[in-house]
């Protein structure tokens, strides 16, 4: 059939329980376009492409894996981006939605990618890494928060779903993982810009272990970290504080 590659993160989903939950979880909303990131053996495709009036595309780097998909699923023909998800333009014009059993030696960069498109990504559905999917959904003081937690949350409503154990894969990773669904937040927080937002985020958890004053003494005139909230530590602060603070920087 094909061969598992441990350099492109592959790890094949096969229970079908959890098939049905994954595909349960996208079609709780209404979509039109929907692209799978990493389709591999065409666990959760199968059922994609059954899918009635839906426009859907998969983008798969691996030549073995498009060549399987090709030969197992006829309809696929043409709808196959045979690249890696990280470097394509985007695949629809309008609204569309992203989900899969993502590589998770790329996840949080799949993610990343996903905000750049963040207008018209209707919602994600993806399967990480427990650890990596904890940390997307963490708050404020957990020691799992950090920056792709404040990242995502600022532009995306975040649901853990539910978890899945490694036996559910082929070969078993040896982590366990987790799927989440991410829709973009209707009313954004106020922040300067995005640019500065996604630079004072990535500095102060650059030096999580000092406080905030320390860790972002350079993006602040002297007179502004005189305020208490730099007394504290990046992961004590929200992802509004992070927003407001932006309107202070230098």
């Amino acid at each position: 059939m094909y061969t598992l590659k441990k350099s492109l993160g592959q790890h094949f989903l096969h229970d079908e329980n959890i098939c049905q939950k994954i595909l349960e979880a996208v079609l709780q909303k209404p979509f039109h376009q929907l692209l799978e990131v990493g389709p591999g053996g065409g666990a959760l495709t199968k059922y994609f492409i059954e899918l009635k009036d839906i426009d859907f595309k998969a983008v798969e780097v691996d030549d073995e894996k498009v060549g399987y998909l090709l030969k197992t699923y006829a309809s696929l023909e043409g709808k196959i981006i045979h690249q890696s998800f990280l470097e394509i333009e985007k695949p629809f014009e309008g609204k569309f939605v992203v989900v899969g059993n993502f590589p998770y030696n790329i996840s949080t960069q799949i993610l990343f990618k996903t905000l750049d498109w963040k207008e018209d990504v209707e919602f994600v559905v993806g399967m990480f890494q427990k650890e990596v999917a904890q940390r997307i959904a963490a708050k404020e003081g957990n020691k799992t928060y950090g920056v792709i937690s404040v990242l995502m949350q600022a532009f995306y409503n975040v649901e853990y779903l539910f978890e899945v154990s490694e036996h559910s894969f082929k070969p078993p990773p040896k982590v366990k993982s987790a799927v989440i669904r991410l829709t973009p937040k209707t009313d954004l927080l106020p922040m300067r810009d995005e640019k500065h937002f996604f630079l004072l985020v990535k500095t102060a958890f650059n030096q999580r272990r000092k406080t905030l004053r320390n860790a972002v003494k350079s993006l602040f005139e002297e007179q502004i970290l005189k305020d208490a909230i730099f007394d504290k530590r990046a992961e004590q602060l929200s992802v509004s504080d992070f927003a407001r603070l932006t309107f202070t920087m230098r």
